[in-house]
């Protein structure tokens, strides 16, 4: 199968390209500036304005999109919204089999504006075209992991300690949508999380041992909507099957026995 991927210059991008070809898929990896890579052929298109996207569908069987512009305002519109009609058109027009778009558990119950483009995006894929999936995948370790050194860097942690999150490893979100991609178009939303739910008290602790930090976490709640939302549940889904690799083998991998504060 020949398969285009969009954003594959991104975290996920980088684990389902190597996927694909062990796979046995011809890739066709689509960015916004010219790449080179001796196993996969790229190709230049932009989603904000429709530029190379004719070129980049044709001749392929499908597209795995995984493109965004996370909380950049107007922008995320004309990339997951509007940029994800053009994609589908163009797919739709280059006679695409299965289009398979990467979503976000909680996407349409968390009140986060990213959200709503994301929410958005997945009914445009929905409505268009070309034979569709959608996989809502939980948060990646990395991004929580990013989200505590922001916190630490003044001293105290701060955080809401009741927070749910369910951290899924990338390359384990990479071969779910590999196997989605085989099994042909869903037409509906399949959910995908990691091994196991941590409040966000837990996540610290196991953290700060990883880094042997002694930086204490001053609680904060979040208020409203929001974060009613975070503390019930909103990130986390109970869906089955599962990943497999947990927040203390992200830790491990990350840190190892060194630490650091």
């Amino acid at each position: 199968m020949r398969v285009l991927v969009t954003g594959a210059g991104g975290r996920l991008g980088q684990a389902v390209l190597p996927r694909l070809l062990d796979d046995g898929h011809t890739v066709r990896a689509m960015s916004r500036r010219p790449r080179t890579d001796p196993t996969v052929e790229w190709a230049v298109a932009d989603l904000a304005t429709g530029a190379g996207l004719a070129e980049a569908v044709a001749g392929v069987d499908a597209v795995l999109h995984l493109a965004s512009a996370t909380n950049t305002g107007r922008r995320t519109h004309q990339v997951d919204v509007l940029g994800t009609r053009r994609l589908a058109v163009a797919a739709g027009g280059a006679g695409v089999g299965h289009l398979v778009y990467i979503s976000i558990v909680g996407v349409d119950r968390v009140p986060i504006p990213y959200y709503r483009h994301k929410l958005a995006a997945e009914q445009v894929v929905a409505a268009g075209p070309v034979p569709w999936s959608v996989l809502r995948a939980t948060q990646f370790p990395q991004l929580l992991d990013d989200l505590l050194r922001a916190s630490s860097r003044l001293g105290p942690m701060i955080g809401d300690r009741a927070i749910l999150a369910q951290p899924v490893d990338p390359g384990e979100v990479a071969a779910r949508l590999a196997a989605r991609l085989t099994a042909g178009p869903l037409r509906g939303i399949e959910e995908y999380g990691g091994p196991e739910v941590l409040r966000f008290d837990e996540a610290v602790r196991a953290w700060r041992a990883a880094r042997h930090s002694r930086r204490p976490l001053l609680p904060v709640r979040i208020p409203g909507r929001l974060g009613r939302a975070l503390r019930d549940g909103g990130l986390v889904t109970t869906a089955l099957p599962r990943g497999t690799r947990t927040w203390a083998d992200h830790l491990a991998d990350t840190y190892g026995g060194t630490g650091g504060r």
